[in-house]
């Protein structure tokens, strides 16, 4: 049997053990707890840069597209002018006939008259 004095030396020396196993546990879970709460950011991160890709993905489509349509815009206008331009061309072209008409008309009224 153990006598009294024994039995205390061993419980002193087994509170300094325990409480080191009770350290290891309780820096163990904070270990986990702070890995979860970071794992949960860096989820959360994960998840925002996908969402962030995703909405890029679709802008550069619709630029894309407005680029096409601002494109075919600026045809159409370009398209426009050149007809007013030769519009433009025909009604002095027709403005110089019209002229031109004239100055015969009157050029064969003088000579009709003149030889009457």
């Amino acid at each position: 049997m153990i006598s009294q004095p024994q039995w205390g030396e061993q419980s002193v020396l087994r509170e300094p053990e325990k409480r080191k196993k009770e350290a290891i546990v309780a820096s163990s879970a904070l270990t986990h707890a702070l890995v979860d709460h970071l794992n949960g950011g860096v989820a959360q991160a994960y998840v925002n840069q996908k969402k962030l890709d995703t909405e890029t993905k679709i802008l550069q489509a619709n630029a894309s597209q407005f680029c096409r349509q601002t494109t075919q815009w600026l045809k159409l206008v370009d398209d426009f002018n050149t007809a007013l331009k030769e519009l433009g061309d025909v009604e002095n072209w027709a403005k110089s006939i019209e002229t031109d008409m004239r100055t015969i008309s009157s050029a064969l009224e003088y000579a009709y008259t003149k030889s009457e």
